[in-house]
């Protein structure tokens, strides 16, 4: 499955190298629209239905629905607000047979479900004047909607919305998503998606240079960490966590996680304070006590074994944090940086980025991000930036957590459950992220499969889903990936 997300420059490109093969436009055109009468056939009993037009190729798709909707015996209206639409889009207006009328309110009276074909998904300005008034509308009176490509509004490089745009039940989109359909708030407004085939050829995306994707297996596979009969623990790697004084809870589900998913050995380095709880509940890590916090700990660095390290989840804001890390950062080797670690550089964030040398991955939440990065614009684009300013692999969570490389390649993560909201769920994904690097992946890999994984883990559980719940629900998943 090929799930390469295409802005709509990068979409406009593919529909002009389909025509450059011999593909007509109107052709394209009409198999759009035949689409999404189909998904509409499918989804909903015959009914009197409003088609909403524009003046652009979205209104021309908007057509053909009319037309193959009115063809199945449905009551169709058509409403264009603008400008009768020219091209390819002038022609299947000429060969619908009804009405075009203006848009009015009472339109709405009598039609239960509305095709928006106002505006796609490259819209480049806010919606205003009369589409705003109409969509406007659409929202006050809540009948369904049926959005072609996008629901109206909607941008799609960004997920953002330009002035107003109605949440629709079904949105209909061609050749492959945009990553306005996967962003919130566009996830949430578009409701489902189908993905419709209109005939452009895969072999297009050869030519693309988009280089994002909606998080699947597929991306990461090869490179996930296999078990093999020769393997013992040390092949499987040695993780090393930091361990808060008072918040221990946090760094004991990351150990958890690091070991459910599949790290051979963990150490957890506890202050003296606190190596009674560490060791009183991980029974399967070792738990080595730290005197002086700073001194102990680059002991533990000093085995090179420790292949992978994890400081932030409980840390606290400590000096000793800020310098544990810049230790880490020092010997190369994989590492993540979360929570507390993140906020202890936020008045020097520089000093931070300057001592990533080796491979990284920061996992941030908003308020963590803003600390460290002064980039703006959509979510998309800031953790990019991030990731080329840091040199790291950046990881934003949210409910449409971004996964960028320094190298630009980036993953939005769409499985998420709401029930993930709950304390210690980034905790688990730190860990999960550190046990997987500590098996040899890399990084923007690991945190890409990490981050499926947790969604995964947190929907087989289901509501009531707490932090501790996770660790234990991972090896479910993996053997279900294992399977398939």
């Amino acid at each position: 499955m090929d799930t390469m997300l295409l802005t709509p420059a990068e979409m406009g490109a593919m529909d002009r190298a389909a025509s450059a093969s011999g593909i007509a436009g109107a052709v394209l055109m009409e198999n759009a629209g035949r689409a999404v009468a189909s998904a509409v056939l499918a989804r909903w009993p015959n009914r009197p239905t409003l088609v909403l037009c524009g003046p652009g190729n979205n209104g021309g798709d908007g057509f053909v629905v009319a037309r193959r909707l009115a063809m199945a015996g449905w009551p169709v209206r058509l409403a264009l607000i603008g400008k009768m639409p020219g091209g390819d889009a002038a022609l299947h207006a000429a060969l619908w047979n009804g009405k075009i009328e203006a848009f009015s309110s009472d339109m709405l009276d009598d039609s239960p479900l509305v095709i928006d074909a106002l505006f796609g998904a490259g819209l480049s300005r806010d919606i205003e004047g009369d589409a705003a008034v109409a969509i406007s509308l659409l929202i006050a009176r809540g009948v369904d909607i049926c959005a072609v490509d996008v629901p109206s509004g909607l941008d799609g490089a960004t997920g953002q919305v330009r002035g107003v745009a109605a949440p629709a039940q079904l949105t209909v989109t061609f050749f492959r998503k945009k990553p306005g359909h996967v962003l919130q708030p566009g996830r949430e407004l578009c409701g489902e998606v189908v993905l419709a085939d209109i005939g452009i050829p895969t072999a297009l995306l050869a030519q693309s240079p988009a280089r994002c994707w909606e998080n699947a297996p597929d991306l990461w596979r090869a490179a996930m960490p296999s078990l093999r009969a020769t393997s013992n623990k040390y092949h499987r790697g040695h993780a090393l966590i930091w361990g808060g004084a008072v918040l221990t809870g946090a760094a004991r589900l990351s150990a958890l996680a690091a070991m459910r998913i599949g790290a051979g050995l963990l150490t957890v380095a506890a202050p003296r304070a606190a190596w009674s709880v560490y060791a009183g509940t991980l029974v399967s890590a070792m738990v080595q006590p730290m005197v002086d916090d700073v001194v102990d700990f680059k002991a533990l660095l000093a085995d090179h074994r420790r292949n992978a390290i994890l400081i932030g989840p409980g840390a606290g804001l400590e000096d000793a944090t800020r310098e544990a890390v810049l230790a880490s950062l020092a010997t190369g080797r994989a590492m993540v940086i979360d929570a507390d670690a993140i906020t202890s550089f936020a008045r020097e964030p520089a000093q931070l980025f300057e001592a990533i040398v080796g491979p990284c991955v920061l996992t941030p939440h908003e308020g963590e991000f803003a600390r460290l990065f002064t980039v703006t614009g959509d979510k998309l684009s800031r953790v990019r930036a991030a990731a080329a300013q840091s040199g790291a692999v950046v990881l934003l969570k949210g409910s449409d957590t971004v996964i960028a490389a320094p190298d630009g390649r980036a993953v939005i993560n769409t499985n998420a459950p709401p029930t993930l909201a709950t304390g210690g769920a980034g905790d688990v994904l730190a860990g999960m992220i550190t046990g997987f690097l500590a098996q040899g992946m890399p990084t923007f890999d690991a945190a890409c499969a990490a981050a499926w994984v947790h969604g995964a883990a947190a929907q087989s559980f289901g509501v009531g889903l707490i932090a501790e719940d996770l660790p234990g629900l991972i090896p479910g998943v993996l053997s279900k990936l294992s399977q398939t």
